[in-house]
Formats: C-alpha cells, structure tokens, sequence
C-alpha cells in the first residue's frame, strides 16, 4: 500500500497499525492521520529507533499482501 493508500484508507488501517505498534495513542493516530511521514516519525518517538529503521518497518509492514484493506466479496 502507498502513502495515498494508506490516507484513504486511514480509518480502515488504523486497527491494523494499533496492532503492529502497540505503543502509539489515539492522540498519535490522530496525528498520524494516514500520512507516512507522521507514522514513521511517531514509531521512532514511541520505540526510540532511528528513522531508516522505523522507515524499514513501515515498509516491510505495507508490503504484507495482508495490508489490502478492501473488503473480499463473498463467494457463495
């Protein structure tokens, strides 16, 4: 999922990243508003690792097929 994605589909994905980052507050999600950026910077601040470290994380966890958001139709 890319950055315009992921802003999309923010009230969808922030269950998902809650999950992945535990420590990250309402007040951060609400901050983080679906935009990388901030979500980079709040794991960085929240679990005091440098920045290319957070960046990985976030990369790796938006490349899991998982990430995809959308509904699945149902198959009857």
């Amino acid at each position: 999922m890319n950055s315009d994605e992921m802003k999309g589909k923010w009230k969808q994905v922030k269950g998902a990243v809650k999950e992945k980052w535990g420590k990250l507050t309402d007040d951060d999600m609400d901050v983080i508003d679906g935009k990388h950026d901030q979500l980079v910077g709040k794991i960085q601040e929240r679990y005091g690792v440098a920045r290319d470290a957070a960046q990985k994380q976030v990369d790796e966890w938006n490349s899991t097929p998982a990430r995809d958001v959308a509904p699945k139709p149902k198959v009857l």
